[in-house]
This record gives structure tokens, C-alpha cells and sequence, in this order.
């Protein structure tokens, strides 16, 4: 009973560590694994000497199994096909020829700088070549990188992890059979990875195939099905041929999601929080099992070991794996710079640092230290330093510019030239051929589409613009079509115009923080607004919000919205141009871009100096410029 005791104590007190630490790094926004490593190390035998991973004996290799086939599976389940087919050419690069280069750059460093003997060297550059999705993806929610970026790194990272690790156990093969052939080494690679592609994609499909069609089962229990499912599936794979269940695990992932399961959204959630959950606690205990001793007797050799991976290989491997890509230099660098290690070279090096004692071979414990070594110097340099590099290169969604806009009715027409004219690039969508052809009158790029076409808004560039805006005159459309955009691509500013029952909605994603909000003002009576547009009742007009009378301007202005007479189209600010959101609080010095009512008979206009002209000036109008003063107190 004392030794159950024990063993149960060990779990709780990891997952309680493993789960601090993720609430840690969401408050302070940095990546978990940086509390992970710092609170299991501190727990461990070297710290508190709270934990003891040992003492779970083989129980620990099967904790490590079955995280790792669900985080694997998790992995491939958030993959978007779509999004991976436009980098398609410079992903596979990553994970065939990066992966060699990585290998061959690691070997020659671990041998030449850290001394390793030539085969020892080459199992630790096996063990690092692959970039955890369990430390890219939160990194990537932290920073939020432009989509053809984050998918990119996002793909390598799931994708690689199982060829790192089949690739790992192939050399460490080699190694203890050191007589095989060339030819056989090469065959067990294939094999693993055959064997697995096969499995993963026929029991994805079936899963897939059972769930559409099992209506008597409840979504809790679908869930535990497709878990149950995911297990089986890496047990058959594993019995077939060690280790090719990694590779099962990613492919079976993938096929589900083409699927297109109806409750794929909870059954993501479903297994994300297994994923935290199991990432967590392999963390802390594989961090608590290392000894920091081990870690001090590397020397600096080692150090610069991991400098060279950092800035000598990675930087190799990702310029000649995207010589031909459509990536800018400034994208290639940050992924240059991005390459942090996760729970996949942790926990298989740990795996082989058994092995290799059990069989009388030196180095499985210098491997293992350096492959943390490794991890630590990944993910505090790159990792904590990602969000500064990305900003400073300027590839952040947040400041993507442009503009797509649904809807080419006079309201979306003149936003779509306001914004042409600052020098951003504009895509209108409409299905009407009679308002594409008078958007196209103002030079605006035009498809005339429907913008539920996920090929249209990819052709028209959705993935790498800043704003989306749904401007049809239906609301319940426009509610339909900004959940589409936001589900499929994710830009930085998702916004429609919403039904007048359903104004100011906002909605969130767990992957992303983008949220769709409602345009302009909280009601927008957007037929009467394309009717005055139409008409020629309006002008257009700017006003600068300044600190000197800021309250009273923004009640006037206030006023004007809601007697229905000004609508608010555009903020400029340092950031650019961006469309108002209702919701939003005007800061000193924001330039406001407006529509105002002018209800004058066109004849009254014309003989007043008035404009018929459908092309409206942008000027400062009285109406809203002179603001009366706030009348002084009685004494």
C-alpha cells in the first residue's frame, strides 16, 4: 500500500507541477515549456528532491508512449491540407533534405566540438532533428506570426517529429547491430515509415468512416472512441514493426480531419487538452529525472554544439530548403531562427539512455544531458526572444495591411477606394456582374464569386492580408461569411457588418485570438447608408481626435452616430489604416474617416457649389470640426 502511495504521489505531484506551469507561462505569455523545464528540474533529485521519475519504472515507458502517440495525433489532426498545399514544395524540403542537413550538420558537430565518438554523435544529431509542434504551436499563439509562416513551421514540426524520432531509432539500430548493411539501415527506415503511413491512413479512414455514421453516440462519447481508436491503432503499429506507431500517429490524425468529422471542433478540443495535459507531465518528469552534473561535465564543447545547430546549421538548412519558395527574406530568417526542440527529443533520448546502459554502451547518459542541453538553450534563446524578432522584422499578422471586402454595394466600394488610395491592396468579392463592373471603375481588383469559396478568398490572397470585412446587406450573411473566413484562414481583423438583433457579437477562437466584430457603429442600416451614397447625400469627411476638448468631441461625434447622421468608416493610426469597430474607444491623435449625412436636394448642392460627382473629396467639414465649446460653470 506505502509503494502504490509513492507512485500515486509522483503523478500528482507532476501533474500539479505540469499544470502550474502552464498557467504560468499563459499569465506571464510566455512558452510553457520554459516553467515546465525550470519546475520539474527544481523537483527533481538536483532541487526539492520532491520527484523521482525512477521509481515509475517501466510504468514511465509507457506514460511516454501513450502521450506521445496522442500529442502526434493531435499534431496531425490540427494540420489544414489546405494551408500545407501552398508550401507544400519548401515543407517537404524541410522534413526530407532539412532533416539530412540537420543530421549531417549535428553528427559533425557533436564529434568535432563536443568529442562525441562518430556514432554517438550522429544518434544525438538523429534526436534533434525534428522541431516539436509541442513547443511551436503555443510559441506561434504568443507571437502570431503571418499564416504562410506559423503553417510552415506548424507542418515541419508535426511532420518531422516522426521521422526525427523512426530516424533516432534506426541509427541507435545501427549502433548495437553494427554490422548491418547500408541497404538494411535504409530499408528499416521505409519499413517504419511505410508500415505506419499504412496503418495511420487506413484506421483514420475508418474512424472517420464510423463516426459519421454512428448517430446513437453522444459527442462525449465519440471523443473517447476516437481515443480509444488512436490507442489501437499505435498498439497495432508497434506490434508490427517498433516505432513505426509514430508515424501511424501523425497520418491517422491527418486522414480524420480530411474527413471533415461534424464534431471535429469539440474532438480537437478534446484531444488539445490531453495533449497540455500530457506534455505537461512528460515534461516535469523527464526534466526532474536529469542530472544537472551531467549536464556541467559536457564542458563548453558542448555549448557550442548546440551554437553550431542554432546559427550554423539551421540557418544552412532553411536557406537551401526555401531557395525557390515565394518566402520573403524576412520570413526565411525567422524560420532560420525558430528551430526550438520539444517533448519528442526528450522523452526518446531518455528511452535510449536506458537502452544503451542496458547495453553496456558508454554516452547514452552524455546523450541524453546534451539533448536537454539542447532543449533549454532552444527554447530560452529562440523561444523568449521569437515574439521581439518577429516584430522587429515585421512579419506579425497584426501588422499585415490590405483588405478583402464581401459585398461590392456603394458602402463596400468606397471603403475598398479609401483603402486603395492609402496604397493598400484591395480584393472586392461580389456575385452580382452589374456592381463588379462599377467596382471595377475604380480600379479595384475584383472576383465575382461568392465569398464562401475558400479557393477565392485563397486566391485573393486572404491568407497574407490584415482585414477582412463582410459588407453585404444581409446581416445574417455577413455573420456566415466572417465565421467562414475566420475558421478557414484566421486574418489579424475580422469584421462584418452583423443583423441588427445581433449587434456587437463577438466571437473567439482557441487557436487564435482574432475575434469577428461588428463594423462601423453597433447598428449599421447599411441600405439607407448605399442609398444616400447613391443619391450623392453624403459627404466624406475627416477629423482629427486631439487632447484639447477629446471628451467633447467624442460626445458630438457620438451624437451624430446615433441620430444616424455621420457613420464611421476608418481609423488611422502609427499601425496604418484600420476599419472602425464599433466597440473600439478613439486614442489621441486617431484620424476618423467618416460618411455624413447631407439630405440637400442635389439641385440645392449644385447651385451652392455642390459636386454630383460619384467620386467623393476627402475634406474637413464644419459640421464636425466646430465643436461647441463647453459653456463655463455659474459661480
Amino acid at each position: 500500500m506505502e509503494s502504490s502511495f509513492i507512485l500515486t504521489l509522483q503523478i500528482v505531484i507532476a501533474v500539479l507541477a505540469g499544470i502550474g506551469a502552464q498557467v504560468l507561462g499563459e499569465f506571464l505569455r510566455v512558452p510553457s515549456i520554459v516553467f515546465l523545464l525550470l519546475f520539474g528540474i527544481a523537483l527533481g533529485s538536483d532541487g526539492l528532491n520532491l520527484l523521482h521519475p525512477h521509481e515509475l519504472g517501466v510504468g514511465l515507458e509507457v506514460i511516454v508512449a501513450l502521450a506521445v502517440a496522442i500529442i502526434l495525433f493531435e499534431g496531425g489532426l490540427n494540420l489544414e491540407l489546405r494551408a500545407l498545399g501552398r508550401v507544400s514544395a519548401t515543407l517537404r524540403n524541410l522534413v526530407t533534405f532539412g532533416t539530412l542537413i540537420a543530421l549531417l550538420g549535428g553528427g559533425m558537430a557533436a564529434h568535432w566540438l563536443s568529442e562525441f565518438p562518430w556514432s554517438i554523435a550522429f544518434l544525438y544529431a538523429a534526436l534533434v532533428v525534428v522541431t516539436g509542434p509541442t513547443v511551436i504551436s503555443p510559441l506561434l499563439k504568443q507571437v502570431s506570426v503571418d499564416r504562410q509562416v506559423a503553417t510552415l513551421l506548424e507542418g515541419e514540426g508535426v511532420l518531422i517529429d516522426p521521422v526525427g524520432a523512426i530516424l533516432a531509432v534506426v541509427v541507435l539500430d545501427t549502433i548495437l547491430n553494427s554490422d548491418a548493411l547500408p541497404v538494411a539501415v535504409f530499408s528499416s527506415l521505409i519499413m517504419r515509415l511505410g508500415i505506419g503511413a499504412i496503418v495511420g491512413g487506413l484506421g483514420g479512414w475508418f474512424l472517420g468512416f464510423f463516426l459519421k455514421r454512428a448517430k446513437f453516440l453522444s459527442e462525449d462519447l465519440k471523443n473517447l472512441v476516437v481515443l480509444a481508436g488512436v490507442w489501437g491503432l499505435f498498439g497495432l503499429s508497434q506490434a508490427l514493426k517498433s516505432e513505426s506507431g509514430l508515424m501511424a500517429m501523425v497520418i491517422a490524425g491527418i486522414v480524420l480531419r480530411a474527413s471533415s468529422l461534424p464534431e471535429e471542433r469539440l474532438l480537437r478540443r478534446f484531444k488539445g487538452q490531453l495533449t497540455v495535459l500530457g506534455v505537461s507531465v512528460l515534461f516535469v518528469l523527464l526534466a526532474a529525472d536529469l542530472s544537472i552534473a551531467s549536464i556541467f561535465a559536457l564542458g563548453w564543447g558542448s555549448v557550442l554544439t548546440v551554437l553550431s545547430l542554432m546559427f550554423i546549421v539551421r540557418p544552412i538548412s532553411v536557406t537551401l530548403c526555401t531557395f525557390n519558395s515565394t518566402l520573403s527574406w524576412r520570413q526565411k530568417l525567422f524560420i532560420a531562427w525558430v528551430g526550438p526542440k520539444g517533448i519528442i527529443s526528450a522523452s526518446v533520448a531518455s528511452l535510449f539512455a536506458i537502452l544503451l546502459t542496458q547495453q553496456g554502451i558508454n554516452g547514452g547518459e552524455s546523450i541524453k544531458a546534451l539533448v536537454f542541453l539542447t532543449i533549454m538553450m532552444t527554447v530560452f534563446v529562440q523561444g523568449l526572444s521569437a515574439r521581439w524578432v518577429a516584430k522587429g522584422l515585421g512579419i506579425t499578422s497584426s501588422e499585415a495591411t490590405g483588405a478583402v471586402i464581401i459585398g461590392c454595394n456603394p458602402l463596400g466600394r468606397l471603403v475598398g477606394w479609401l483603402f486603395q488610395e492609402e496604397g493598400e491592396s484591395v480584393v472586392m468579392i461580389d456575385t452580382d456582374p452589374e456592381a463588379c463592373d462599377r467596382a471595377r471603375e475604380y480600379n479595384l481588383q475584383v472576383f465575382e464569386s461568392s465569398g464562401l469559396d475558400a479557393d477565392v478568398l485563397e486566391d485573393a490572397g486572404l491568407e497574407s492580408i490584415g482585414t477582412f470585412i463582410a459588407l453585404t446587406s444581409n446581416g445574417e450573411v455577413n455573420s456566415v461569411l466572417a465565421q467562414r473566413a475566420l475558421e478557414e484562414f484566421s486574418p489579424p481583423r475580422v469584421l462584418a457588418i452583423f443583423p441588427q438583433n445581433n449587434g456587437g457579437d463577438r466571437e473567439e477562437t482557441g487557436k487564435t485570438k482574432t475575434k469577428v466584430n461588428q463594423a462601423f457603429m453597433t447598428q449599421v442600416p447599411i441600405k439607407k447608408w448605399n442609398k444616400y451614397i447613391i443619391d450623392g447625400q453624403v459627404k466624406l469627411g475627416e477629423t482629427v481626435l486631439k487632447e484639447v476638448g477629446l471628451s467633447f468631441q467624442q460626445a458630438h461625434l457620438q451624437a451624430m452616430i446615433r441620430a444616424g447622421e455621420l457613420l464611421p468608416l476608418l481609423v488611422k493610426r502609427e499601425k496604418g489604416l484600420q476599419i472602425a469597430i464599433a466597440s473600439e474607444q478613439w486614442q489621441i491623435g486617431d484620424k476618423l474617416i467618416y460618411l455624413l449625412h447631407d439630405p440637400r436636394p442635389k439641385l440645392l448642392k449644385r447651385l451652392s457649389g455642390g459636386t454630383s460627382s460619384s467620386r467623393l473629396a476627402l475634406e474637413r467639414l464644419p459640421e464636425v470640426e466646430e465643436i461647441p465649446l463647453a459653456m463655463p460653470l455659474p459661480d
